[in-house]
């Protein structure tokens, strides 16, 4: 414990034998934002008029000039200013008190409102108290947290100190607001599905594992809520959406966390063009929403999301990448697997000329799609749950959108094909057996729902995690994580 530390501490105890530490009986009437816009650029609404205001927050930093002082105290909407005066405070309360307080308290003031000689809107109070006593002492107020790591850990500590981490979790918040307002406008119903599963489907992942005890059975945190909302298509609701966390006990990455935020929804009667129009219309309005325009910056790169979005199918964008591919090769799987192999592609042997393409596009061709681009008619080998497409029946009728290098959203026409399904599962079985983990299971339930008969439909997913990224100029997914999951800090002493 530092020396600051102590006389924190020390100051505490003071007001514990007074009986005043940590009162709870402050009700504010005023928010420091909602003062600035009304009286900040208007002195004249205050000249002939005592307006008394109630205001609370976190005192960030001071300055005594004897007799009188300023302060500055932050509650969540932003910063007000306030003046004090020795002999209009209470007794005792400026030189007994005040002077006692450390930056990081948390302060309630009353008093009036009112412009100083530099045209700063400022509360005179005539009432001050200590809400809360802060035992530990702020970052230098210049320097903030530097240290990254730091920043994720103490998420809490980030926030007091940096207005920029404060707003990327305020656009998040936009975002999402913006997002079901969407989905509502498009009258989609917004549902909730089981987050844990008896067998995990929706996604080639890896699950997380855990055990009902009651029930004494396996279950598995969702790696996609898709098999359900589908299940609701089957009961009759025609247009359904998600929005929640999503479980995938994968690497940990810039752009991965093991906990995402995902919005799933399907659509009756709409194929995965429909969803593709869908999509660009849904980001132009979000980024006009955040930033006035349809058009942003992520890492000094220019993004406009106004002209229409790219369609190529995945074998155009590697044939463009690779002279040396045609159509022969691409069919060849020996050839792609020596490809990839050249490429650092860990190529298995149950890999077939689908997935190989796949691992190539990932590996050369992805982190260059840097303005908004739908790759489509991927392989069905890996798109288990995609309709195949009429006219070739090796690819699928799916979609996935990529900006500035990563993919922010997958959507296809949906199977619903009971037959196919099974099939197709099967198939997952055996990739499963032969050690592939991330292999779908069996859905026995899913396969009988769809025997019901599911009407010809659309899906898609949108990671809000990775959207967020690029709305705010992030370049890490802990950045818009407000609690990323971090290996242990090794027990050291905090």
């Amino acid at each position: 414990m530092s020396d600051e530390e102590r006389q924190r501490r020390g100051k505490l105890e003071t007001l514990r034998k007074k009986g005043g530490a940590f009162p709870n009986d402050f009700r504010r009437d005023a928010f420091a934002a909602e003062l600035r816009e009304k009286y900040g650029e208007h002195p004249e609404l205050l000249a002939d008029k005592k307006i008394r205001v109630k205001v609370a927050g976190r005192m960030m930093s001071r300055r005594v000039m004897g007799k009188a002082a300023f302060a500055d105290i932050r509650d969540a909407s932003g910063r007000i200013q306030l003046f004090l005066q020795r002999d209009a405070l209470p007794s005792g309360v400026y030189d007994g008190e005040f002077k006692q307080y450390d930056i990081g308290d948390i302060l309630a003031a009353e008093g009036e409102l009112f412009h100083t000689k530099s045209g700063e809107l400022s509360v005179r109070a005539d009432a001050l108290r200590l809400l809360t006593k802060s035992l530990r002492p702020l970052p230098e107020k210049y320097h903030g947290l530097s240290d990254a790591e730091l920043k994720y850990r103490r998420r809490y500590l980030d926030l007091i100190m940096s207005e920029d981490a404060r707003g990327v979790f305020v656009m998040r918040a936009k975002t999402v607001e913006y997002l079901r307002e969407f989905m509502r406008a498009h009258k989609f119903l917004e549902v909730e599905t089981p987050m844990m599963h008896p067998i995990p489907g929706g996604a080639v992942a890896r699950p997380f594992i855990t055990h009902h005890n009651a029930l004494d059975m396996q279950l598995y945190l969702r790696i996609a809520p898709e098999l359900y909302l589908k299940r609701l298509l089957v009961g009759g609701f025609e247009r359904v959406f998600e929005l929640g966390r999503i479980f995938r006990n994968e690497g940990v990455s810039t752009r991965h966390n093991p906990e995402f935020t995902m919005l799933e929804f399907y659509q009756a009667y709409a194929d995965y063009r429909d969803f593709m129009d869908m999509s660009e219309e849904m980001l132009r309005g979000l980024c006009a929403e955040l930033h006035g325009a349809p058009e942003f910056t992520y890492q000094k790169k220019r993004i406009d999301l106004a002209p229409p979005f790219a369609r190529i199918t995945l074998r155009e964008s590697l044939l463009r990448e690779h002279a040396e591919l045609d159509d022969a090769k691409l069919a060849d799987k020996n050839f792609l697997a020596k490809y990839a192999a050249n490429l650092g592609v860990e190529v298995k042997p149950e890999d077939g000329a689908g997935k190989l393409q796949l691992e190539i596009f990932e590996k050369t061709v992805e982190e260059k799609l840097q303005n908004p681009t739908f790759i489509t008619e991927y392989p069905v080998e890996v798109s288990p749950l995609s309709r195949r497409n009429d006219d070739n029946p090796e690819v699928s009728d799916r979609f996935e959108l990529f900006i500035a290098g990563r993919e922010i959203a997958n959507g296809f026409s949906e199977l619903n094909d009971p037959d196919d399904q099974a099939e197709r599962f099967r198939a997952q079985q055996k990739a499963a057996t032969g050690g592939d983990k991330d292999a779908m299971h069996f859905d026995a339930d899913y396969i009988r729902a769809l025997e019901y008969g599911m009407p010809p439909a659309a899906g898609e997913g949108i990671g809000i995690d990775r959207l967020i990224m690029l709305f705010t100029d992030s370049p890490s997914i802990r950045d818009v994580l407000l609690f990323p999951h971090m290996r242990p800090e090794g027990g050291r002493a905090e």
